[in-house]
């Protein structure tokens, strides 16, 4: 879902982008278009058919943080992230306070149920008064992006509505610093998607980028980050929920970790924006990666 949003703003890294408009106008783009069932407006719904939304912004330059989580009615969450990395207090504001702090700033509120997700929801509802046996837990992913411009500025944000049917107030990875996302410009960053309960056990960004700190280039950390967690947890508990981590160093090499199929989105300063998919053995500890066909 980020391919359009990268190919559209990758230009914007060619010159320098101190603030991160290429990461934030991008994934604004995603949070505005009604058929990802997981990001935005359109979002799938919690139990009780709200839709509520979390993100996460991080300065790599200057590790400033900003994020909400469990806010309804905000336009564009990334971007009310981006404002609060800006502020040496307060900087991770959740529910009526997040709302609060949007409207007081101008940000653009809306409903962010859309029909479609509301049938999605309607359809879920059906499906398990017939099979109460199923989990209503299915269906959930994240926008994560990290973005790296021609002067070495670098940026990681994350957007995401979260679990289908989840409790209300459920928050996952995605706003937390260190499990959904994690940047540092002298190293690299990277964000997650998955299952949050997961991946908030691991603080697994963080793992990512800590392990190229101490000299492990950015494939390897990803690979190795997700098989050891994905070990240690199916030790601990017998399985582990689906776990997938895109990274990017301070050079603008990329790593994939993941235990499942998984797709993802890269472009570089020339344009050059594919979609790839990522697919482990069956330990996970390698990694193949192709080019997506048309299919």
């Amino acid at each position: 879902m980020a391919y359009e949003a990268i190919r559209d703003n990758v230009e914007l890294l060619k010159k320098e982008d101190k603030n991160g408009d290429a990461i934030v106008n991008a994934i604004s783009l995603i949070e505005d278009f009604p058929y990802f069932k997981s990001v935005g407006y359109g979002g799938l719904p919690n139990e009780k058919c709200i839709v509520e939304l979390d993100s996460a912004f991080m300065n790599g330059n200057t590790l400033q943080i900003g994020a909400i989580a469990g806010v309804r009615n905000i336009k564009n969450p990334v971007k009310v992230a981006r404002r609060l990395s800006l502020e040496k207090f307060n900087c991770m504001l959740v529910g009526t306070g997040a709302e609060e702090f949007a409207i007081s700033n101008k940000f653009e509120m809306a409903n962010m149920l859309s029909d479609r997700a509301e049938q999605h929801y309607k359809n879920k509802i059906k499906l398990l008064n017939d099979n109460p046996e199923l989990s209503p837990y299915d269906g959930h992913d994240t926008v994560g992006m990290i973005s790296l411009d021609n002067s070495g500025n670098m940026f990681a944000a994350t957007s995401t509505s979260g679990l289908f049917m989840k409790k209300t107030g459920r928050v996952g990875d995605s706003p937390i610093s260190g499990s959904g996302f994690y940047c540092d410009a002298e190293v690299g960053g990277a964000t997650a998607t998955g299952l949050g309960e997961d991946i908030m056990k691991g603080c697994l960004s963080y793992e990512v980028v800590r392990k190229m700190k101490e000299g492990t280039n950015v494939a390897d950390a990803a690979k190795e980050v997700v098989f050891e967690f994905d070990q240690k947890l199916k030790k601990c508990f017998g399985k582990c929920g689906p776990i997938s981590i895109v990274a990017l160093d301070k050079d603008g090499n990329y790593g994939i970790g993941t235990n499942c199929e998984f797709s993802f989105a890269a472009g570089n300063q020339n344009e050059e924006v594919n979609i790839y998919v990522a697919t482990p053995n069956l330990d996970t500890k390698e990694i193949n990666i192709e080019v997506a066909s048309e299919e």
